[in-house]
């Protein structure tokens, strides 16, 4: 360093925590409220020899602070702070581990498991409650003072809530296989924005890309012994940096940039980027895991613990440990980590992952938490994209359908019904029909519309929906946990042999119900969410758990890619985006009567309305649905469902009939008039639309 580093830090600025570059040097600032004292610990430009070390000034309002002056950008730095190590209190405070700035955009060294990292004594009887006292500096992660970026392009994408159509896709997993993307790309950042991948998303009419989590994240301690990752990235510890996994660079720097750079690119190209977001919990785990960054900060602050021992920690997570939400800090905390990918970092929203956490108070769930209204009133965010995964692991922690405002919801209703309605013909006419059209009963009160619900019928944690019609059971083995994780008896269906086939009747049974499963998820009321292999016709041969397989098992196989199953999803899509009755943004009525009403009305094979006893009826499964506006000189359209392993006849209402898409004729390009009663083959759905008027129904 050519500056030379003083004896003492000025006190400093409270504004901004985390470590800052202004006017003239770098302020840093961290929160504790029951510390006793934190040190600044400065190192090298490599993170292996320690400069010099400061006790922060403070604690003035929780808060310690100190400011440099003559350094800025690439100054390396670590925590250590002084307190009580009083476990059933709650205070888990070790001095002799160095600790990540939880506000470090930068991260520098590749972290290893060692026994140094825990702040307990592993190994003795009453370990937990002796303080370690080896020092973990030499391979503690350490933060690094980031420059601020350029500014954003000021263009973002405009996309109506009712255009929106979600694409779930792992950042490596989508090209590690792709040839059309140069080598030295695959399974970076730069590739989500190479020509052939924006191509390939416009051509399939996606708008939003849901990126799985992009943040700094652990592999836990089994997995690395069993010589796995986690490969989702599910298990956080840095939240506002950008995971080096996806760089071409390792240089933190570098890394902000690239991924800046992808974002530019795909809004250049009228394409939204949300990204994944896990503050349920932290790669700390439970109360025999690490001390690397909140623990050793402030422990009963950043954590829930439990109310009769305060030693342990409340896991409505499942991954060990819960952030406390409704702490005041770790509200600002959040919401400052948001506000950052969103102006700094580029990105139009985000999904939450075991969203519940968020809203919970001492009462349970509530959506007018401190939280939801904060980030309501909070003018960065205004404009974001904010969508749930409504549910955790705690008490009453299902809460699809209650979240406030703009959230949309991921319904897993829709996805397991209309999967059972295709490929078990075990959900009712009225079930199906519920969740087609927008789940009412779940979204229907307040303001929401139903594009709040979130639709898919596959996503990350589950099976492909290629394994949905070739396995009846999971396949799990190649995780190491002998079948026992993932999620037990899916909807799912093999349709007589379990797994591949050569069976050319199995194998059009099989293509059918994809088809028409995916025409169900796409025309569908609400917001549509495609996992990202599933127009492939991508296997995971029977895994749905394949968190920590960093392997072909877990990425797209571009070269058994089903290119008639992908002109099957961009056919369909493009039918939604022309048809504004398969997108309509606000829920059907019976008879519309204003401008932007949409009528939809149920009819059996028979032509008939459905009646009460017919929604129920468990031996019947063929249905209608007939659509239609305002302007009785636009068309209708007219949805006919048969999930049968045998053709249905439907009586067509009045009226001349063309049928526009056809899941049995997916290749199809004329559209012939339909003659009623309309023949519907085994698992299709067929779309109608009127081109000419009979008597009004």
């Amino acid at each position: 360093m050519s500056v030379r580093l003083p004896e003492t830090l000025r006190p400093g600025r409270l504004q901004a925590l985390g470590a800052h570059v202004l006017d003239g040097g770098v302020n840093f600032t961290v929160f504790s409220a029951h510390a006793e004292r934190i040190e600044l610990c400065l190192f090298d430009t490599h993170g292996t020899r320690e400069l010099r070390r400061y006790a922060l000034h403070g604690p003035d309002d929780d808060l310690f602070h100190g400011f440099l002056p003559g350094f800025g950008a690439g100054l390396v730095y670590g925590l250590r702070a002084h307190g009580p190590c009083v476990p059933e209190s709650g205070n888990r405070f070790n001095p002799h581990k160095l600790l990540l700035d939880p506000y470090a955009r930068e991260i520098i060294g590749h972290f290893r498991w060692d026994d140094a990292h825990y702040g307990y004594t592993l190994g003795h009887p009453d370990g937990a409650r002796r303080m370690d006292l080896r020092d973990n500096a030499a391979m503690a992660l350490k933060a690094r003072v980031a420059a601020p970026l350029p500014a954003l392009r000021e263009t973002r994408p405009s996309v109506a809530t009712s255009d929106r159509v979600v694409y779930e896709v792992h950042v490596k997993g989508f090209s590690a296989e792709c040839e059309a993307i140069p080598a030295e790309l695959r399974g970076r950042y730069a590739a989500l924005a190479h020509p052939a991948a924006i191509q390939h998303f416009k051509q399939l009419g996606v708008t939003t890309l849901s990126l799985l989590p992009v943040h700094y994240a652990l592999s836990e301690a089994p997995l690395v012994q069993r010589g796995q990752v986690n490969y989702w990235g599910y298990n956080t510890l840095g939240f506002f940096s950008a995971d080096p996994r996806f760089a071409q660079q390792r240089d933190p720097t570098a890394v902000r940039q690239e991924f800046r750079s992808m974002v530019d690119a795909l809004h250049a190209e009228g394409l939204e980027v949300v990204i994944d977001v896990v503050f349920n919990h932290t790669a700390e785990g439970n109360e025999h895991g690490p001390t690397l960054s909140f623990r050793g900060l402030d422990n009963a602050s950043w954590y829930s613990l439990l109310g009769d021992d305060r030693s342990r920690y409340e896991n409505h997570s499942h991954c060990g440990n819960t952030l406390l939400i409704q702490h005041p800090r770790v509200t600002q905390f959040v919401l400052d980590c948001l506000r950052y990918w969103v102006s700094e970092m580029g990105v139009d929203g985000f999904r939450f992952d075991l969203a519940t956490v968020l809203g919970r108070t001492r009462h349970g769930f509530d959506p007018q938490a401190a939280f939801f209204i904060a980030l309501r009133q909070d003018p960065i965010l205004a404009e974001a994209i904010l969508i749930a995964e409504p549910w955790d692991g705690g008490p009453d922690g299902y809460q699809v359908g209650r979240f406030p405002g703009r959230f949309l919801d991921w319904n897993d209703r829709f996805r397991d019904s209309v999967r059972r309605y295709w490929l078990q013909t075990g959900c009712t006419r009225g079930e199906f029909a519920r969740r087609f059209a927008g789940s009412s009963d779940l979204f229907h009160h307040g303001t929401r519309q139903p594009t709040a619900s979130v639709n898919f019928i596959a996503a990350h944690d589950g099976f492909t929906l290629a394994d949905q019609v070739r396995y009846a059971r999971k396949h799990n083995q190649a995780n190491g946990e002998d079948n026992r994780d993932g999620r037990d008896n899916e909807p799912s269906a093999n349709f007589g042999i379990e797994g591949d086939s050569d069976d050319a009747q199995i194998s059009a049974r099989r293509a059918a119900v994809q088809r028409a499963l995916l025409a169900t998820l796409l025309l569908s009321q609400g917001t549509p969410m495609l996992l990202a292999g599933d127009e492939l016709g991508n296997s995971q041969q029977g895994n749905n758990n394949a968190y920590c397989q960093d392997t072909p098992l877990a990425w797209l196989n571009w070269s058994q890619a089903d290119a008639g199953l992908q002109a099957w999803v961009s056919k369909v899509l493009a039918l939604r985006a022309d048809e504004p009755l398969l997108r309509h943004p606000h829920w059907f009525v019976e008879q519309p009567v204003a401008a932007d009403q949409v009528a939809l009305r149920w009819r059996a094979p028979n032509g008939h309305e459905m009646q009460v006893s017919d929604w129920h009826a468990a031996d019947q499964h063929a249905l209608a649905c007939e659509l239609w506006a305002t302007d009785p000189h636009k068309p209708r359209l007219l949805l006919l469902f048969n999930p049968d392993a045998e053709a249905r006849r439907f009586l067509l209402p009045e009226g001349t009939w063309l049928c526009i898409l056809d899941s049995a004729t997916p290749e199809a390009a004329l559209c012939p008039l339909c003659e009623s009663p309309l023949s519907v083959p085994a698992h299709t759905l067929s779309v109608l639309r009127r081109v000419a008027e009979g008597p009004r129904p």
